[in-house]
């Protein structure tokens, strides 16, 4: 069965953090990915991406998706971010994976999703500044690669590939060759030879 990933993008995302993942699920994998929005408008990214709405957010059902994914994105430090609480509590009750970046992680953290799990996140200041209700203090890794904890998956803006990597893990599509594929995109960080 065709595994499906539900893309959750707001009005300011930042196109980078979920761009390998959509595209290492639909090409190497041959997974669907869908795009839901916030009140299911269309969203415009940091870059001034025009992306079109599959549909609300707030409607995606673990029935549907094998995982649910929330993009970072200026919307996620305003005064008034949207409330995902509804489907990311469906997911986590069905026992389908909920994965966070960069100021996604925000959220998760407004949610009390982060109270008991190891997480990351853009640096460990962020959460309790943002979100005075976060209670996780103790479960933050201060770490540059994806963290998943308890069907959560959570990462800093500046990793995207090991984000990538984590989902698709969870959700059985992860293999040698495709660990191998996105393992390459860190090789810019190595030194350079000669």
């Amino acid at each position: 069965m065709t595994k499906r990933l539900a893309i959750v993008l707001t009005d300011g995302y930042a196109d980078w953090e979920c761009g390998l993942l959509t595209a290492t699920a639909r090409h190497h994998c041959k997974a669907t990915t869908v795009v839901l929005t916030p009140g299911g408008a269309d969203v415009t990214s940091l870059g001034g991406l025009a992306v079109a709405s599959a549909g609300r957010a707030e409607d995606a059902r673990p029935e549907d998706f094998d995982v649910l994914v929330l993009c970072g994105g200026t919307i996620w430090q305003s005064a008034a971010p949207p409330d995902l609480s509804a489907p990311v509590g469906r997911f986590l009750a069905a026992g389908k994976p909920v994965a966070g970046i960069c100021d996604a992680t925000l959220a998760l953290g407004r949610m009390g999703v982060l109270d008991t799990r190891a997480h990351t996140g853009n640096h460990a200041d962020e959460l309790p500044q943002i979100v005075p209700a976060y209670r996780g203090h103790a479960h933050y890794r201060d770490q540059p690669q994806a963290v998943c904890d308890q069907g959560v998956i959570t990462a800093s803006g500046a990793a995207p590939v090991t984000f990538a990597r984590e989902i698709l893990i969870a959700i059985g599509l992860g293999s040698p060759e495709l660990l191998d594929y996105l393992a390459l995109y860190g090789n810019e960080h190595r030194p350079a030879r000669g």
